[in-house]
């Protein structure tokens, strides 16, 4: 647990995100300026001079710790890792395993900051794979999504501690106290989907969680389940269509409507959709934890700004404070001791 001496230091890679490094730097400022959280920028000294003079440090609890190279989106994560020991990710990573840092952010590419956190912070026991936990918020509030996009070569194990770590981010955040579990698939029937559905319908079946079988697309927003598996490639697309769908449905509104004089009801109706397009916007633009590795390692969408660097700061912040990696490490401990099929890799913390 944090000590109450002292503020949460978060370590911000100033190279992550299409946006980098203004961006970043910008947003960092912004939630230093709140004065509750110590801020560590990572990267190129020259950088970091040349921003911070835009601003009135000074007074401010920021850092800088050196870090001369980068990843770039496309490049291969582990290898990109291995020529670039000194990439602000890496040193930012760094500082979080040697406890000069308390959490990391990074809008740099997920896969680089995956295989960092694996390598630096190593995984929780029970976990062989870390993931991204999607709520399903404005339709389906009560829903997450797991994984969201961390993992594309998955096994019918890792899709099963996906379904633990959804089940505790359930519990832990939503509130929900047994949560509902299914595989997302082609059809509800067992034999339905691809291989790895299969195989890993069957690990869920015999796993003690509250699995209700597979689910469609067109339960996804139901309620069903309150916790949907896939496989990181699926996750993605989902998350991003899902987050795509109140922009593109008030464009739509809009036109059809261009010619037309705006009656009470027909007006609450866009106003009520630019609502849902706004709730499901500022959720998703400050990214997420990466769940299961043995730290606070919060990602961004790349295309992050300053406002959603902020935010995540403060989400990062928060996860130190309630201690959320320990809840995490506890309740997943209790669930894989109930659980005799569960077949991941276990790794010391």
């Amino acid at each position: 647990m944090l000590g109450a001496s002292r503020m949460v230091r978060v370590a911000v890679d100033i190279m992550g995100g299409d946006h980098a490094p203004e961006e970043i730097i910008k947003g960092a400022v912004i939630a230093a300026a709140k004065g509750d959280v110590e801020i560590i920028l990572v990267g190129p000294v020259d950088i970091l001079k040349g921003e911070l003079a835009k601003y009135e440090v000074s007074y401010l609890p920021i850092s800088c710790v050196k870090a001369d190279e980068a990843v770039k989106e496309g490049e291969h994560p582990a290898f990109a890792i291995r020529r670039k020991p000194n990439a602000s990710v890496a040193v930012a990573m760094e500082l979080v395993k040697t406890e000069e840092a308390d959490a990391i952010v990074s809008a740099g590419p997920t896969g680089a900051a995956s295989v960092t956190a694996i390598m630096s912070l190593g995984m929780l026991p029970g976990v062989e794979r870390p993931a991204i936990c999607v709520p399903l918020v404005g339709f389906a509030p009560n829903t997450v999504l797991v994984d969201g996009g961390a993992n594309v070569d998955c096994k019918p194990h890792h899709l099963l501690s996906f379904a633990v770590i959804g089940s505790v981010y359930a519990k832990r955040l939503l509130n929900i106290n047994q949560p509902r579990v299914a595989l997302l698939s082609i059809g509800q029937e067992e034999g339905k989907g691809s291989k790895l559905i299969q195989e890993s319908y069957s690990l869920l079946r015999d796993s003690g969680l509250d699995f209700i079988g597979n689910i469609e697309g067109y339960d996804v927003l139901s309620g069903r389940a309150n916790v949907i598996v896939c496989d990181g490639t699926v996750g993605n697309i989902l998350m991003k269509f899902y987050e795509s769908v109140g922009h593109y449905f008030v464009g739509w509104l809009k036109g059809k409507l261009s010619n037309l004089p705006l009656g009470g009801t027909v007006k609450k109706l866009l106003d009520q959709m630019i609502s849902f397009t706004k709730i499901t916007k500022n959720e998703s633009d400050s990214g997420g934890l990466l769940w299961g590795v043995n730290g606070v390692v919060h990602l961004m969408h790349g295309n992050s700004h300053a406002q959603q660097v902020s935010k995540a700061i403060v989400r990062a912040k928060y996860a130190v404070e309630t201690d959320l990696i320990g809840a995490l490490r506890s309740d997943l401990a209790t669930i894989i001791s109930k659980l005799p099929n569960y077949k991941a890799t276990f790794r010391p913390s």
